[in-house]
């Protein structure tokens, strides 16, 4: 069990990291949601009902949404643009990931599908781009159902007529709420690609050597 714990000890911390900041984000926009109830004159939900509401799906999936937009993008990005200098970019002189899969089939210990070849290769080959693009379609579909039902929840405490799904994922409000997560999303990337180059912290691999030159790039 040590061993385990110690070979996956980043992904523990950060799946229960994500638990403690999901039950805490949870546990206080019930509370924020029923104050709200109570200000227009609303009867309090319960916390089931509020886990289910739009207002929850919606403050979930928005910021889902953008995380994996971000990783994606990044991880495809990556593949064939080069910043000199960061540790988060390719060595513009050529890079051990570049490597054509299709002449190591034969290796010992490569992957299922690098031996198959073929179409299975191919999706494989970018199956983490993928996967983090489904995850962010997913969580895009999800964001604008929550979103729906709560400008919908929110139309009817005024006395505004409901909208349509279509109608709201085409209004400004539903972009406002994904682009203002977007943007900051992309620059919190852009500052870590640029301050990698001049900036070091010590043991993490997302760390040139502390004694590397600026001008080189990744940590090998």
């Amino acid at each position: 069990m040590r061993r385990v714990v110690r070979d996956n000890g980043l992904s523990l911390a950060m799946f229960a990291l994500f638990l403690v900041f999901l039950v805490g984000q949870s546990i206080a926009g019930y509370k924020a949601n029923n104050s709200e109830n109570q200000q227009h004159r609303q009867p309090p939900e319960s916390f089931g009902q509020y886990l289910a509401s739009g207002a929850f799906v919606e403050a979930t999936f928005e910021n889902w949404e953008s995380e994996f937009l971000q990783m994606g993008a990044y991880v495809f990005l990556t593949a064939f643009l080069i910043q000199k200098g960061s540790p988060e970019s390719k060595d513009p002189d050529g890079d051990e990931v570049d490597a054509d899969p299709r002449e190591q089939r034969d290796k010992p210990g490569v992957p299922g599908p690098v031996r198959r070849g073929g179409f299975v290769l191919t999706v494989y080959e970018h199956s983490l781009t993928l996967a983090l693009l489904a995850l962010f379609l997913l969580s895009f579909v999800l964001h604008a159902l929550g979103g729906h039902a709560e400008f919908n929840q929110q139309q009817l405490e005024h006395g505004e007529a409901a909208v349509s799904l279509w109608s709201f994922v085409t209004s400004s409000e539903f972009w406002f709420q994904s682009m203002q997560n977007w943007q900051s999303e992309f620059l919190a990337v852009a500052a870590l690609t640029v301050l990698g180059i001049f900036l070091r912290q010590r043991g993490s691999p997302e760390s040139k050597p502390v004694a590397a030159p600026h001008a080189q790039t990744g940590t090998s």
